[in-house]
C-alpha cells in the first residue's frame, strides 16, 4: 500500500467500510456505482460508472488487498471500500511471451486451469485464481493446444468456496446486519 493510505489509517483508525460503490468486471474494468446505480440492481446487472482516469486506476491497483474472510477491498486512505466482483479477484492478460499478468499489471505463476459451464477459461497461479481475459482467448487456446494447461471442469458458483473469495461484500455485510 502506498505510504499516505498506510498515514491516513493511522491517523483515522475508526472510519466506516464501504460497500457496493467500486465493481470489477469480467474485462478487469473499473466501475464506480453511487446510490442511485446501487438501487438499480446489485453489480454487475447495475454496473455505473466506467473509471477511465488512468492514475486513478493504478491507485486502486496499487492498494487492493483481501481480507481475512476473502473479500477483497480498496483501501481509500482511511476507508476501506469493499469491492463487487463480476466473477474473480483478478483477470488475467495473457502475453505472447507466455507471461501471465493480471489487469493490475502483477505477474503470475500458473499452477492449474479451470473451464466453466460457460467455456469461460481461468488461472489458478500463485496471486490467486482469476479468469482469462476474452480477448486472450487465442493465445489460451494455444497453451491448451500445446499441452502447458489441461482444464478442469469446474462451476463458476463453486469458485468463490473453492478459492476463499467473495464476490458481493454488500450481499454479505447486508445478510449480517
Amino acid at each position: 500500500m502506498d505510504d499516505i493510505v498506510k498515514a491516513a489509517m493511522a491517523k483515522w483508525p475508526n472510519v466506516p467500510h464501504c460497500y457496493g460503490w467500486l465493481g470489477l468486471d469480467a474485462r478487469g474494468q473499473w466501475y464506480m456505482r453511487d446510490d442511485r446505480t446501487q438501487a438499480a440492481g446489485p453489480f454487475p446487472q447495475s454496473k455505473g460508472s466506467l473509471l477511465r482516469h488512468d492514475k486513478l486506476i493504478e491507485f486502486i491497483h496499487r492498494n487492493c488487498a483481501a481480507d481475512e474472510q476473502g473479500q477483497w477491498y480498496f483501501q481509500n486512505g482511511p476507508q476501506r471500500v469493499y469491492l463487487e466482483l463480476e466473477l474473480t479477484p483478478f483477470v488475467w492478460r495473457l502475453q505472447p511471451d507466455g507471461t501471465v499478468r493480471s489487469h493490475s499489471g502483477q505477474v503470475a505463476q500458473v499452477s492449474d486451469s479451470l473451464v466453466d459451464e460457460e467455456g469461460r477459461l481461468y488461472l489458478v497461479t500463485d496471486l490467486g485464481v482469476g479468469l482469462v481475459h476474452s480477448a486472450d482467448m487465442a493465445l489460451a487456446a494455444d497453451s491448451v493446444e500445446a499441452g502447458r494447461w489441461m482444464p478442469h471442469e469446474v462451476r463458476a458458483d463453486d469458485l468463490p468456496k473453492r478459492f476463499a473469495f467473495v464476490r458481493s461484500p454488500q450481499r454479505l455485510h447486508a445478510s449480517a446486519a
